[in-house]
């Protein structure tokens, strides 16, 4: 057995699922952060072997379902304007803003290019040096710092033609909004691997002490999932509530230090509007004044503040913990993985692709 087949092997799992239920005197309510381990927990059956000691909460880490609807409606105004190229990864072209999609936008005649990296954008703005390029940047912790990277290189390379439509987000505050509702019913926390891996755990333990709940750092096979859920588990029945790190082949407390100042040379921490929240203080990164050249915010003249419009989508409730999919009365119906009406069946880390491709798929 290879190391990384230890973590995906059902003999294994199996016992852990003995030892969470040995251990366990009643069933607890569990968020798990990231889209990615809800789609790990629903496709490996989990959730359904732990029905009767855990309730899964889905959390807020999806960074494709996160993204405001004003941001992407920013996103969309620029590609009318024939001297930009928008780069954008290629999950964000089908997520509604408030009218229509960036795919719907190309269709349009908008200059639309997805790209695997923001360093495949710095591409397009040097081959293409009579065009704006706008690289859209999204996501957590973990794509921000690539993008940091960008910005530095072309403000090495005095590459004017290039800017970053930023709207990347951070965990720590969304979990406070979160627990400081009493709505979701949060008891423990499943904190997402390769957030930690880029930022490390320190900012968890006073989220974990404020709210007197534990967290456990969590990796993504079936058992680092189980171990992430045992390790919770034991916590609550003694009454602890502590920040612990079951990911410890990948993340290490302090985070990765290259990563952390790129993002601290670059970014500076603002508030931020969530889908489905509304503005969160403090939860997202705006590009410091030396690098403001290269915030399309800036450049483009673009509103950083707007509404929500309403909507027949349940996905901020969805994100927010307060709701599932099942419950939305769109789900299955009027809303499907090839007609989504939301960002949460949209992307491949949404919890309603997930429920439609391993509950009802």
């Amino acid at each position: 057995m290879t190391f990384d087949d230890y973590y995906r092997d059902s003999e294994v799992a199996e016992k852990i699922i003995r030892d969470i239920f040995s251990v366990a005197t009643r069933q607890w309510r569990i968020m798990e952060i990231c889209g990615g381990q809800t789609h790990a927990f629903l496709r490996t059956g989990i959730d359904q072997r732990l029905t009767e000691v855990v309730k899964l909460i889905h959390g807020p880490g999806c960074p494709v379902c996160v993204t405001s609807p004003e941001v992407i409606d920013n996103a969309i105004s620029l590609t009318r304007d024939s001297s930009v190229i928008l780069c954008s990864f290629g999950d964000m072209i089908r997520v509604p803003g408030n009218h229509r999609t960036l795919r719907e936008a190309r269709a349009l005649g908008g200059a639309v290019e997805v790209v695997y990296s923001p360093l495949d954008a710095l591409s397009f703005a040097r081959n293409n040096p009579d065009k704006e390029v706008v690289f859209f940047g999204i996501g957590f912790e973990t794509t921000a710092p690539i993008v940091a990277l960008a910005i530095l290189i072309a403000a090495s390379e005095q590459l004017n033609n290039f800017s970053v439509l930023s709207s990347h987000l951070l965990v720590p505050p969304a979990l406070i909004e979160i627990l400081s509702s009493a709505e979701a019913g949060v008891e423990g926390i499943l904190a997402a691997g390769h957030v930690c891996a880029v930022m490390g755990y320190h900012d968890y333990a006073p989220i974990s002490e404020r709210f007197r709940i534990p967290i456990v750092v969590t990796g993504f096979e079936a058992v680092d999932l189980l171990l992430g859920v045992y390790r919770c588990i034991v916590q609550l029945e003694r009454g602890e509530s502590k920040v612990e790190n079951q990911y410890q082949r990948v993340v290490i407390a302090e985070g990765n230090r290259s990563a952390r100042d790129a993002l601290i040379e670059v970014f500076e921490i603002d508030s931020q509007r969530w889908r489905g929240f509304g503005s969160i203080e403090a939860s997202g990164l705006k590009i410091r004044l030396p690098y403001r050249k290269y915030d399309a915010f800036e450049k483009f003249s673009l509103p950083r503040d707007a509404d929500d419009k309403p909507s027949e989508c349940i996905s901020g409730a969805i994100l927010r913990g307060i709701k599932t999919p099942l419950e939305c009365p769109a789900f299955g119906k009027k809303c499907t993985l090839d007609h989504p009406l939301g960002a949460t069946m949209v992307s491949e880390e949404g919890a309603c692709s997930a429920y439609m491709y391993y509950k009802i798929g």
